[in-house]
């Protein structure tokens, strides 16, 4: 299992410790140190089988800067999945990758149910 997350990230600390407190192993990967890949950042979304939108930090200041509420709307899927990997700052986060099951964000109740 391999949990995409920002350091600092309130809610990754979250999900790390619950995982920890959990005992269920995993790798990390840093999203702004590595960036993820096109490939990776396509990858999640297919599996997450979510709307492409949910991927996105939308709290985020990289979000807002870039003023994204109004741009997305005319962006294709590509252009959305090519921002994305531009910049880890831009992505919801922590995501959890197991096998073909992709968490996004934090949620107790979530992780009880898929990792229990």
């Amino acid at each position: 299992m391999k949990i995409y997350y920002y350091p600092t990230c309130n809610t990754c600390k979250k999900a790390l410790k619950w995982l920890d407190d959990k005992g269920i192993p995993y790798s990390k990967k840093h999203i702004v140190d590595s960036n993820l890949t096109y490939n990776e950042i396509e990858e999640i979304f297919i599996k997450s089988k979510l709307d492409v939108q949910k991927l996105f930090n939308t709290s985020g200041l990289v979000y807002r800067e870039l003023n994204l509420k109004d741009k997305l709307k005319e962006m294709t899927l590509q252009q959305k999945l090519e921002l994305l990997a531009s910049n880890g700052m831009l992505l919801k986060r922590p995501i959890i990758v197991r096998g073909t099951m992709v968490i996004v964000g934090f949620n107790k109740d979530i992780y009880e149910e898929k990792l229990g």
